[in-house]
């Protein structure tokens, strides 16, 4: 089976198409016809080697993907062949004792499709049952690709992680990647003032149009805090959406409103910082991590997707064959949403 990916870890000149075992579901398992896969800036990092996590190799990337039922193993239930889906790439053992308390996202063998396993920028995708669902008859492929992981990461950090409620000032730093966009909506619909900050005006205003009240740029001469500081009326904000890292997880937390959230959810641009443990304690804030989503969170975000309250936002869609002009669109500047790539 041919597949988008890698045979060593580096940089974007190691990517390939590689040949990979057909996939064959075993007992509980179902197979998947992919017609769309999704990439996220984790299977940048996958590519490029995360510390402590060894891959089977050669390796496909993708952990988003949808497409149609081709088999299942047994004891699979309540699927036919051929009935279109996506899917969940969030993989737990369900018998942990996390598990058994309905948190999977806290599974001690968590894993994620494309990361931990074999990818979904292949022909083919083996999952468990409970990881195939029926894909919203308004979304296509490609919409139905570009969905799962944004927004089961955004609805977990914004609502279970977050504890966004009506009212509260939302900042979301970054403007571009498909968890920005999604987190966006996620945020208003939960009846939230919401602010995209980011180094670009032009991404951040593009916002705008999936619901944000307010667009914010910041540099060094105008640095995040005393943008978010303005943007709260002197007065912080209560939850703040943070993937960048080092240089924006200090200014992020400066920014916090008394008994504020900061929540990370990624650290593309450093995992290191120092903070000002004062302004925790004074301010009574916390910061948070987050991560993907359990069983009922993705289950919540399906139903707001199949009733148009959420919308899958892509910047781009690329054939199979061209999968590295598809990596290469990370790193273009006016990047703005999910980046899909058609099934081979």
């Amino acid at each position: 089976m041919r597949g988008f990916g890698f045979r060593e870890h580096g940089g974007l000149d190691r990517l390939e198409f590689v040949e990979v075992p057909d996939p064959v579901p075993g007992p509980g398992e179902v197979r998947v016809r992919i017609r769309a896969a999704a990439f996220n800036r984790l299977d940048r990092f996958t590519l490029e080697g995360i510390p402590g996590l060894t891959v089977e190799r050669p390796h496909v990337l993708g952990s988003d993907g949808a497409g149609e039922v081709d088999s299942f193993g047994e004891g699979v239930r309540g699927l036919r062949k051929g009935e279109k889906v996506l899917l969940n790439p969030a993989i737990w053992d369900g018998t942990c004792e996390a598990c058994r308390a309905g948190d999977e996202a806290l599974c001690r063998n968590f894993r994620i499709l494309g990361e931990h396993t074999q990818g979904s920028a292949t022909e083919f995708a083996v999952l468990p049952r409970r990881n195939i669902h029926p894909l919203p008859a308004r979304l296509s492929f490609a919409e139905g690709a570009a969905a799962p992981l944004v927004f089961e990461t955004a609805w977990r950090a914004l609502v279970s992680v977050g504890g966004v409620a009506p009212g509260q000032r939302v900042a979301i730093v970054g403007s571009g990647g498909g968890v920005a966009t999604a987190a966006v909506q996620v945020a208003k619909l939960l009846g939230a003032e919401v602010a995209v900050a980011s180094r670009s005006r032009s991404k951040a205003e593009r916002a705008l149009g999936l619901g944000a009240d307010a667009a914010l740029e910041f540099s060094e001469e105008t640095p995040l805090d005393r943008v978010l500081w303005q943007w709260s009326g002197k007065r912080g904000v209560d939850v703040i959406l943070d993937s960048v890292g080092t240089p924006t997880v200090p200014r992020s937390m400066r920014a916090l409103a008394r008994s504020g959230r900061l929540v990370v959810i990624g650290a593309t641009a450093g995992a290191i910082v120092e903070l000002d443990l004062r302004l925790v304690f004074w301010r009574q804030a916390s910061l948070r991590g987050s991560t993907m989503a359990n069983a009922r969170e993705f289950d919540a975000v399906l139903a707001h997707l199949a009733a148009g309250r959420l919308r899958p936002v892509i910047d781009s869609q690329f054939p199979f064959e061209r999968g590295t002009d598809a990596f290469r669109r990370f790193d273009a500047p006016d990047q703005f949403g999910k980046i899909v790539l058609d099934a081979p």
